[in-house]
């Protein structure tokens, strides 16, 4: 229990922190003002493209976990995401992230620890390829310079971002790569880690590792890896231009190849352990807009809000909605993760 209070409040201290940054020196007379003034036309577009990653990850996760069952529904790999997602949106910790591979596990009666290892080969693979597209630009930026400058500051810290990034997914891909290579050692080498635990939960840990490593065999077929990081590019295609209308919306017209490197600090953002990414994205997305594309600061507060809003209210409709479908409530999905641990 203290541990969890605990946690509980350097998370709301954490995200206190991002909205005390955000919100500071905003006028909120102007914020107002700017929340109404949207192109409706594409306002309605936005909310429609909203759903569209949900549709475009189910789609890459099928080569994913085909390498243990064939067939799968679109339905359960949809929902799996929309589910998942809605968690992540209502409670802190990104504990969605769990559910998501545990509710399509339940539901295709799949091995839990083989689904958990393809989300982490997912988020590996979505970090190197936002790094990608932030790299494309970086080093196109002299090409277009005329069209879409950036000043010389802000290009020299979306540099050592785009290093981190990569980095830290390449740290992550080198640890997934030996645990599936060398899992034999690996596995040893985690029995033998366990050996002081009492034996029922030492074999339960060992179980959901090696079903772990089996998510991983991906990696054996050369096509399905060329398909899967093509995936990736449409996945974060689609969010891209989902930003890219964002901007249309509020009248303000910057090229497409310009939103990338602000998707990439929404990412970074989006990736903080706070509730529903209340505050982490909040400022980055401020950060990018005023000083990647010099937007007025309440501007930016007022689309940050809005593109937050829209996010979190489409998906949680559809998650919602398939829970109510299913008679299951969003207490007893979040269980899942839970039970893991137990």
């Amino acid at each position: 229990m203290k541990k969890t209070w605990v946690r509980l409040s350097l998370i709301l201290i954490l995200t206190g922190g991002f909205l005390y940054f955000f919100f500071r020196s905003v006028e909120w007379g102007q914020v107002f003002r700017y929340l109404t003034d949207v192109d409706v036309g594409f306002f309605i577009l936005l909310i429609l493209l909203a759903p569209l990653h949900l549709v475009t990850r189910a789609l890459r996760w099928e080569y994913l976990l085909r390498q243990e069952k064939k067939g799968i529904r679109f339905y359960s790999k949809f929902a799996g995401n929309a589910v998942g997602f809605t968690v992540n949106f209502v409670f802190p910790g990104r504990i969605g992230e769990l559910v998501r591979p545990l509710y399509i596990a339940q539901k295709e009666n799949m091995k839990k620890g083989f689904v958990v290892g393809t989300i982490v080969v997912e988020r590996i693979f979505d970090i190197f390829t936002m790094c990608f597209f932030l790299g494309f630009f970086l080093l196109m930026e002299p090409v277009f310079r005329s069209a879409f400058s950036v000043d010389k500051a802000v290009f020299s810290n979306l540099y050592w971002w785009g290093i981190i990034g990569v980095a830290f997914a390449s740290l992550l891909m080198v640890v997934v790569l030996s645990l599936y290579f060398f899992r034999d050692k690996t596995l040893s080498l985690i029995q033998f880690i366990l050996k002081p635990l009492p034996q029922k939960f030492s074999e339960k840990i060992n179980n959901l590792f090696q079903e772990f490593v089996l998510g991983l065999k991906f990696f054996h077929s050369f096509r399905n890896l060329l398909i899967y990081i093509g995936l990736s590019f449409v996945v974060w295609l689609g969010i891209i231009f989902f930003y890219w209308i964002l901007f249309f919306a509020y009248h303000i017209s910057v090229p497409l190849y310009s939103v990338f490197p602000y998707v990439f600090l929404t990412m970074v953002g989006a990736s903080i352990p706070t509730p529903g990414m209340v505050g982490g994205f909040h400022y980055f997305s401020k950060l990018g807009l005023t000083t990647l594309f010099q937007v007025n600061l309440n501007l930016a507060v007022s689309m940050t809000i809005v593109v937050h809003a829209v996010q979190v209210v489409m998906t949680c409709l559809m998650g919602y909605g398939i829970l109510c479908k299913e008679g299951i409530s969003l207490l007893q999905i979040k269980k899942l993760s839970e039970g893991t641990s137990k």
